[in-house]
């Protein structure tokens, strides 16, 4: 079950638009699984100024004022910097990132979708993409662990925290339809959700 296509699907919903993260267009993306150490500055830096840009764009366009669904959140990017990026280039990082974020508006609901690293790295090989082979367990548990250090201390909006390891939110109609009713009630703060595995329904 993936971010991108539940939140083409929430979209549709609530008749918005969907605004979806490329990470395919990034130049440095191969290099970078490839050789981590070299290219990491390099990798977070486009991410960085890449989302700021879109956020400016959509801010220009009024579109904000309407519904929008997206698959990432501004604040990721920092994520996979404080595990990519060296403590000198992270104080550089830092800086810029503080910077750019004051001018993105706050989203009025983050939905976390948590997972264990075991089935992220199943989810990975199914999808099979040729640069994100040489991703290890030992660094996706890394980048797993600090999602989840993050979103225990995120207070910039209400936050649905979904438990994603055994639910089909995209195939399964029940499931999309469960979590859409905990949408509706997050307000404010941080709300958890377990799901009833749709295959444990009978």
């Amino acid at each position: 079950m993936g971010k991108t296509s539940l939140a083409i699907k929430l979209a549709e919903r609530i008749n918005g638009q969907a605004l979806l993260e490329n990470t395919e267009d990034n130049p440095f993306l191969n290099k970078f699984y490839q050789n981590p150490k070299r290219y990491g500055f390099q990798i977070q830096i486009f991410f960085l100024l890449r989302r700021y840009q879109h956020s400016m764009e959509l801010d220009q366009k009024g579109l904000f004022k309407s519904a929008i669904v997206s698959d990432y959140l501004f604040d990721k990017d920092r994520i996979f910097a404080r595990v990519n990026l060296d403590d000198n280039e992270f104080w550089l990082y830092e800086q810029l990132f503080q910077l750019l974020k004051r001018r993105v508006p706050p989203p009025d609901l983050v939905i976390f979708l948590q997972a264990k690293t075991e089935v992220l790295m199943e989810r990975i090989k199914r999808r099979d993409k040729e640069y994100e082979k040489p991703i290890s367990f030992k660094y996706l548990d890394e980048i797993n662990q600090a999602f989840n250090d993050f979103f225990f201390h995120y207070s910039d909006s209400p936050i649905l925290v979904v438990n994603a390891s055994k639910i089909d939110f995209v195939n399964i109609p029940e499931d999309f339809e469960d979590l859409v009713n905990e949408i509706k009630k997050t307000k404010s703060g941080t709300q958890y959700y377990v799901p009833v595995s749709s295959k444990g329904r009978g």
